[in-house]
């Protein structure tokens, strides 16, 4: 034992004196190797410990900071990267690599003080070193930003001769010169990257995505299957020939590549989707059953299959999987936040709620769970919350480019154009050119009134893609400026993609009327409901344009189309409902609207207010009541149900305090219903408050064509001994003496009736 331990003390000592006889360059080599391992392996905190073990040997040495930059950077810490990326200058004022850095850094961002920092700076460096095609690259990206696309274009056609086929620098040259409306130069450009590059798949699919977007489909399938004669084990391609040849309407070709994408890495549930998708509900449940059989621990596939069985509506086999999981482990976070999105559908709110902290306190920086909070926050009206869950996802990840653009679409929805601008202004660089960003965009400046805006990011979306939503923003940018030829034009094209769109169908008949066509603009929309008999939206719109023009018989025969496609389309429904009630046929309208499937659904608020208000008409108050509630319950800024129930309840004096907080909710969700103004005022009324009561009683008599306003304004000034009481009845009476609100009217004020 005592020999052994003297041999281990002498192992030690040999290893101690070895390292102190290494020189600072070798522990700095040593260090620096270790962590550029660490580092190919994503082990961020170990590279980087490693790299300034390695700053510490030679404190004075560029390379460390430089490699505890790209480092940080790769970990998401940006502002450890350009400390460490300014230090490697500090101790090396000649080092590229930390100079282009900091300059790719600058371009990155839109502030036009560092995007001129950032060229000048590249400008330096192409100077004074060899001009690379990553130092060029960047350069063009900076000048695209600041608007000069000419000299970006120089500066991308000399990366392109230093390297040719450099993807890169090919796909910024074709949209800088797409954005200069230079088709042909830009296709061009992408050939010539097919040409240099022979061996690159990917230079193939750029070209194919290219002619997509120009709907040049033979050409783009033809590069795509270049791309798969050159590497067979290409997702993307494959992918790319898949949805081609789905959108040209070869279905089964379709399946067959999506079958074989799903056998490739990353793509295993493809197939699955393209059979829920195409609304073959039990084959894509027996793909998902499989997979999560041969994959018990994908929560993404176990996810894939919730939904499928959503779908159809199997919530007890949902319900099993979700039970398993959360046996299996209480804080499964996927399983909880799925489990807290079903309770939200089903309006269980306070257990939604229970979920969703729950997942809050697993992952408190999980955006899906802000996103989720949001949803429930919409759904029980409390918008203000809403979009701060929503800012809130985008902060933990502003890369989250859907949530960005549902809060901007919200924002322009309640007339708020300037702040979906200056959200969508917050777009990182690398999704700024998206098409869905511009067309949001364009609906800013749409709510604002900004059409010349709006024309510039029309043209220059169309640049890129000619897309159904951005045809529809031309056609309705058109009509705004008088050209109802010119949007009929684009509009008939947006149709022949999407003949079902509503958008684009509402559009056209606008521009049929703004010439005055009104008979044209009915029929043009009776011939594309004939190609679209499945289309409820299109065929309840044909019936909302007949019923307006009276033809009731077709209204009708619509709407029974609309219910037919889908029975369980529920404004197909309440539009028969509404032609019901005007004919006088109660007993018909309630037979229908207890007919509607799943009406016990909360989000199914609009049936519940029917209901409610044809079995006040029908003198059954105490179901009234109990359907206003519903409402109120699934929304509680429903200002029609609110004011209904404050009339209804206020009938009983025992109730008369709660009918005055429904009335005061109606009255401040929509303050310019003379309506609501006179429940309100009537309720207080009622309550003894005549001063109160008569503001709101004035602006109800004044607003309001309904004599009933008037006798209850009357005989608020009776009670307050106001003289213009008698004045108000008579014309009360004038306009309606044989309400029941007459009488007691005119008894108060001591006028004979």
């Amino acid at each position: 034992m005592t020999r052994q331990r003297r041999v281990c003390g002498a192992v030690l000592l040999l290893a101690i004196l070895c390292g102190c006889n290494r020189s600072p360059e070798a522990l700095r080599d040593k260090y620096l190797t270790s962590g550029k391992q660490f580092l190919e392996k994503r082990d961020y905190k170990r590279a980087i410990l490693e790299f300034k073990n390695a700053a510490r040997a030679m404190p004075k040495d560029a390379e460390p900071y430089y490699e505890i930059a790209l480092a940080s950077e790769a970990s998401g810490d940006i502002r450890t990267a350009v400390s460490a990326y300014l230090r490697a200058i500090e101790l090396n004022p000649n080092h590229v690599q930390a100079k282009l850095r900091i300059a790719e850094l600058k371009a990155q961002t839109d502030d036009p003080s560092l995007l001129k920092k950032a060229r000048a700076e590249l400008l330096e460096l192409v100077k004074n070193s060899s001009a690379t095609p990553q130092m060029l690259n960047t350069l063009a990206l900076t000048e695209l930003k600041l608007g000069d696309t000419g000299t970006a274009i120089q500066s991308l056609e000399e990366a392109l001769v230093q390297a040719p086929g450099e993807l890169t620098a090919s796909f910024m040259l074709a949209k800088a010169k797409l954005s200069q409306n230079d088709t042909k130069g830009a296709e061009d450009v992408l050939k010539k990257a097919c040409n240099d590059a022979p061996k690159s798949a990917e230079a193939r699919i750029l070209l194919g995505e290219f002619y997509i977007n120009r709907r040049r489909m033979p050409e783009a399938e033809a590069q795509f299957r270049d791309a798969l004669q050159i590497d067979a084990k290409s997702g993307l391609a494959l992918m790319e020939l898949a949805r081609l040849q789905l959108t040209d309407g070869r279905k089964q070709e379709a399946e067959q590549s999506f079958r074989q994408l799903a056998a490739a890495d990353g793509y295993k549930t493809v197939y699955a989707i393209f059979l829920l998708e195409q609304g073959r509900r039990d084959e894509a449940i027996h793909e998902f059953e499989k997979l999560a059989q041969e994959n018990p621990d994908d929560r993404q596939i176990r996810t894939y299959l919730i939904l499928a069985y959503r779908s159809q509506n199997r919530m007890a086999d949902v319900n099993k999987i979700l039970d398993a999981a959360l046996k299996k482990n209480p804080n499964d976070s996927d399983a909880l936040l799925q489990q807290g999105e079903i309770f939200i559908e089903s309006g269980k709110y306070g257990d939604a709620e229970a979920d969703l902290n729950k997942v809050r306190q697993l992952l408190p920086t999980a955006p899906e769970v802000h996103y989720v909070l949001a949803k429930l926050n919409q759904k029980r009206g409390a918008i203000l919350t809403y979009r701060q869950e929503l800012s809130q996802t985008l902060q933990l990840n502003p890369a989250l480019l859907a949530v960005r653009l549902e809060l901007a679409q919200d924002y322009v929805a309640n007339k708020n154009g300037q702040a979906a601008l200056e959200l969508l202004s917050e777009t990182p660089d690398f999704q700024k050119s998206a098409v869905p960003v511009q067309v949001q965009r364009n609906w800013a400046l749409w709510a604002l009134g900004d059409m010349p805006g709006m024309r510039k990011g029309i043209d220059q979306g169309l640049s890129q893609q000619r897309t159904p939503q951005l045809l529809i923003q031309d056609g309705l940018n058109k009509l705004r400026m008088g050209d109802a030829l010119g949007a009929r034009k684009v509009l008939e094209e947006a149709l022949a993609t999407n003949p079902s769109d509503l958008l684009a169908l509402r559009a056209l008949n606008q521009s049929y009327q703004a010439l005055k066509d009104a008979p044209q603009a009915v029929a043009k929309v009776k011939e594309y409901a004939a190609l679209q008999p499945k289309s409820p939206e299109v065929q309840e719109f044909l019936g909302e344009l007949l019923s307006g023009s009276g033809d009731r018989a077709g209204a009708r025969a619509a709407f029974a189309a609309a219910e037919k496609a889908n029975p369980a389309f529920v404004p197909a429904v309440l539009a028969q409902v509404r032609l019901d009630v005007l004919e006088g046929k109660w007993d018909v309208a309630l037979k229908r609207l207890q007919a509607i499937p799943n009406l016990d659904d909360p989000a199914n608020t609009t049936p519940h207010l029917w209901l409610a208000v044809i079995e006040e008409v029908r003198g059954d108050n105490a179901k009234a009541v109990e359907d206003y509630r519903k409402v109120l319950q699934a929304d509680p800024n429903q200002a029609q149900a609110a004011n209904n129930l404050a009339y209804r309840l206020a009938q009983d004096s025992q109730r008369i305090d709660e009918a005055l907080k429904y009335a005061q909710k109606a009255v401040e969700l929509d303050p310019t219903r003379p309506s609501y103004a006179d429940t309100l005022g009537w309720i207080l009324y009622h309550k003894g408050l005549y001063s109160a009561a008569i503001p709101y009683l004035e602006k109800a008599s004044t607003a309001d064509r309904s004599a009933v306003g008037k006798y209850h304004l009357a005989m608020a000034y009776a009670k307050t001994g106001d003289k213009r009481d008698r004045a108000v009845l008579e014309a009360a009476l004038k306009q309606n003496p044989k309400l029941p609100e007459a009488k007691s009217a005119s008894e108060m004020v001591g006028l004979s009736h």
